[in-house]
């Protein structure tokens, strides 16, 4: 199991389209919730994720491997970057 994290902000109207992109795929492959969680973060509750994230949100990171996927991605670019992270 792999945990994923969307970093972004509320009235970010990039991150609502970055979570629409990711809905899209994972509702046609709803498989892929067998091996992954994914988390929405709002970068307002932490100064450390406002200072790291704050001119690039959306993001969306797998914990484990601390890889990033910034915006903007479609919605093969997501399914690439899952496919790499599930390894």
């Amino acid at each position: 199991m792999r945990t994923f994290k969307l970093y972004g902000t509320l009235g970010c109207h990039l991150c609502d389209v970055a979570e629409e992109v990711i809905n899209d795929v994972l509702e046609a492959n709803p498989d892929a919730l067998n091996f992954i969680t994914l988390t929405k973060v709002d970068i307002s509750d932490s100064d450390n994720l406002m200072t790291t994230y704050a001119e690039r949100i959306p993001v969306l990171a797998c914990a484990e491997t601390q890889a990033e996927l910034a915006w903007p991605f479609d919605h093969q670019a997501f399914v690439n970057f899952l496919n790499q992270n599930l390894r």
